[in-house]
Order: C-alpha cells, then sequence, then structure tokens
C-alpha cells in the first residue's frame, strides 16, 4: 500500500471509530510520514503550526467570541422576543420563532452547533410543553441552525476563504441570499406541516399598539451587527480580520448597556472562547499537514487532469461534486473535509468556468447539510443529545426537511442568482 493511500485509510478507520476529528488526520499524516524516510519528520510539525498561523484565520476566535458575548448579554432574549412578534399568529408559532431566530442570530453567533445547542435548551422544552412532540421540535432546531453559518459572519465562510484565496467580504454578501431562501423555505414547510398537526399559534388576537415597535427597538442594535460588519469591510474601514475585533467592542457595549454582563460572566465567556477556538484550530492545524502531502502527492493534480478529461460538462461536474460532498458529509465533519477537499476541487471549478462564489456557497451549503444528516451528523447529536430524542426517531421525522435542504442545494449549485446577486449589486 502505498503511503498516501495508508495515511487516508488511518485517518477514515479513525473517524468511523469516532476518535476525535483533530486526531484522526493527525495520526493519518503521521503514518505517512513514518513511512516514508525521504521526507523530514520535522516538516510535519512545521505544517501543522503554519497551518493556524494565517492572518486571516484570526477572524475565528474574534467572531467566535462575539457569538458567546451576545449569548450572554440578553441579546438573544431581545431577539427571541421580537421574532415572537413577527411569527406569533402563524400555525406552529414557537416552531416558525426557532426558524426565525436561528436567520437572525446568524448574523451574532455564526456557530451552527453553538445555535443548535442555545436553541434546543430554550425552545425546545418550551416547544414540547405546548403540545409539539420532542421529535419535530429536535429536528426543527437542528434544521434550522443551518441558516446561521449562512447568515455573515460565518465561520465556515472564514476558513474557505483563506484556503480558496476567495475574498472573505463577498463570501459574507453572498452567504445572505442562501441563508434567506432556506430560511424562507423551512417555515413554508413548518407552516404546512404545523396546520396538518394542528399546532397552534402563539397567539390568536392582534399585539397591543406600539408592542412590535417596542420588540423592534430592544432588538434593533443587536440586529445592527451583520450591517456594521459588512459596511465597514466594503467601506474599507477595516478587514474581515479587523472586523472581529469591532464586533467584539460592539457585543461588549450591548451587554454594560443592557446591565448583563458582569466581570463573572466575561471571565466565562473568555474560557468558552478559548475551548471553542482551540478545537477548530485543532482541526485547521491537522488539516493542514494532511493538504500538505495531498498537495505533495500531486494528488489535486491528478484529480483534476482525470476530472477534467472525464467530465466535459460543468452542470454534470456540480452533480458529482454534490453527491460526493453529500456522501462525506455524512461521516467527516465540514471544517475538516473542507481544508481537504477546496484545494482539490476548486481548482477543478475553476477550470471548467464557474463562479467562484457560487461554488463556494454550494461547498458551504453541502458541508451544512453533512452536519444534519446521519450516521456522524454533529447537529443531530448535539441536539438530541439536549433534548433526549431518540435517534431513528429524530432521522423518521427529519426526511421532509432533508427533501427541503436537497432542493435548496440544487438551486444553489445550478443557479448563480441566489449567491452572486448581492455581491454583483455590492461589489
Amino acid at each position: 500500500m502505498s503511503p498516501i493511500a495508508l495515511a487516508a485509510v488511518v485517518m477514515l478507520v479513525t473517524l468511523f471509530l469516532k476518535v476525535p476529528v483533530f486526531v484522526s488526520v493527525l495520526l493519518g499524516s503521521i503514518s505517512y510520514f513514518a513511512t516514508q524516510t525521504s521526507v523530514p519528520t520535522l516538516i510535519f510539525a512545521q505544517r501543522v503550526v503554519s497551518g493556524i498561523e494565517s492572518t486571516t484565520l484570526l477572524a475565528i476566535p474574534f467572531f467566535v467570541a462575539t457569538g458567546v458575548f451576545m449569548n450572554s448579554s440578553g441579546v438573544t432574549k431581545r431577539v427571541m422576543n421580537f421574532c415572537s412578534v413577527v411569527t406569533g399568529r402563524m400555525a406552529g408559532g414557537l416552531a416558525e420563532v426557532n426558524v426565525l431566530l436561528s436567520t437572525l442570530m446568524g448574523g451574532l453567533s455564526g456557530s451552527a452547533l453553538a445555535d443548535a445547542a442555545m436553541e434546543a435548551k430554550m425552545l425546545c422544552p418550551e416547544m414540547e410543553r405546548q403540545g409539539y412532540s420532542k421529535e419535530f421540535s429536535a429536528v426543527v432546531t437542528a434544521a434550522s441552525s443551518m441558516i446561521t453559518p449562512l447568515i455573515p459572519p460565518g465561520i465556515g465562510m472564514i476558513i474557505y476563504g483563506s484556503i480558496a484565496n476567495v475574498s472573505i467580504g463577498k463570501l459574507f454578501v453572498a452567504g445572505i441570499g442562501p441563508g434567506i431562501l432556506l430560511c424562507l423555505a423551512m417555515m413554508l414547510l413548518v407552516y404546512v406541516m404545523s396546520l396538518k398537526r394542528g399546532y397552534v399559534p402563539l397567539r390568536t388576537q392582534k399585539l397591543p399598539k406600539g408592542s412590535v415597535w417596542q420588540s423592534l427597538k430592544e432588538a434593533f442594535f443587536p440586529l445592527c451587527l451583520p450591517v456594521i460588519i459588512i459596511g465597514g469591510i466594503r467601506l474599507g474601514m477595516f478587514t474581515p480580520t479587523e472586523a472581529g475585533a469591532v464586533a467584539i467592542i460592539y457585543s461588549m457595549i450591548l451587554g454594560f448597556v443592557y446591565h448583563e454582563l458582569t466581570f463573572k460572566r466575561i471571565c466565562d465567556c473568555i474560557k468558552d472562547t478559548v475551548v471553542t477556538t482551540a478545537g477548530i484550530m485543532l482541526i485547521v492545524g491537522a488539516a493542514s499537514s494532511f493538504a500538505w502531502i495531498l498537495t505533495r502527492e500531486r494528488v489535486p493534480q491528478n484529480l483534476t487532469g482525470m476530472i477534467v478529461q472525464t467530465v466535459h460538462n460543468k452542470y454534470v461536474f456540480l452533480m458529482v461534486v454534490n453527491l460526493f460532498l453529500l456522501f462525506v458529509g455524512m461521516f467527516i465533519e465540514g471544517n475538516a473535509s473542507m481544508i481537504v477537499l477546496v484545494p482539490l476541487l476548486a481548482p477543478v471549478a475553476s477550470a471548467f468556468g464557474i463562479n467562484e462564489i457560487q461554488f463556494a456557497m454550494a461547498f458551504i451549503f453541502n458541508n451544512l447539510l453533512g452536519a444534519f444528516t446521519p450516521p456522524m451528523g454533529t447537529l443531530m447529536f448535539v441536539v438530541c443529545e439536549v433534548t433526549g430524542c431518540k435517534i431513528n426517531r429524530f432521522i423518521r421525522e427529519a426526511v421532509p426537511f432533508y427533501l427541503l435542504c436537497i432542493g435548496c442545494l440544487v438551486l444553489l449549485t445550478y443557479v448563480p442568482f441566489f449567491s452572486t446577486f448581492l455581491v454583483n449589486i455590492i461589489y
């Protein structure tokens, strides 16, 4: 067995055994260097360290910290109250709140897992008390959390942009279209399912005069964060990395204004930020070493040549990529697959003349869908762990949402409008 094949087998086997992602990737890289006597083992350590030294990746801890501070400063409650006002008279009102809250929280947290864990704790118990089934509550929470990383500032966009050398500012803008598309489609599906099952609205009477304005006023400043980030980047006031620092300061100011950010909470927020960032960076560093191995063995070049010779149509290529990424996403964590596969597939997409922003959005959406699907879907596991929902019941309940997401993926893949419309206007 060749060294590169051995490295791939070791990585995949350990992933299937549920070994932590960064450990699996590191073991694959170590097996390669152990069998390649012509390659100095010092390169392994160098690649791991250099993989996390990118200035662009500084945006990750900044935006992680922003999300943590926002969740600890009363912002989430204010945004949720606004969502309740907007969707309260719709069938399945609390489920609609769940979807809309994930969309609006996308501009605040940027992490699907953080959003899923938060909403599973906040909304699922209340949904069950109001008559929603446990599995429906869990599925809506997990599915709607896929919207969060699409709305800027998504962590996946930062990683993709740094790997593929694509403008992170453009990716931030491009994510708004797919995020709104998935939000509207999911709210429609929830509405239809709620009508069939008799899930009642939050209220049947009109709200008192001025309550809509009051809820919007409370949520206004938190909802301004995505505008500040995109506007500042577009006007050249700061880079995407610097935007993360601005976002932290803004979130802390809101916390002090709302009188909910104490010294103890600040310490807890810093601790959560360090733990979350460390987990992401371990994966980035490990995958960087594996990406170097793939490049040294000319896997990207050979794959590009093989695909170009075999597939002569960009639409067929996009279909093949979608099927491949959906399969990979069932077993491998999204950030890891992104770091390994983007260097392989992005050059091929460019060779076919596919818009780099369109391909990026399709790629990122595929990763999110993989996190929602069995057998290794991280969103599924997180929500089921918090809510106590059985995995088999979750999967049965999620079938309509799987079909909906695949339909949205097809639109994003073959209709550039959803990904590039706002980018073309703003840039």
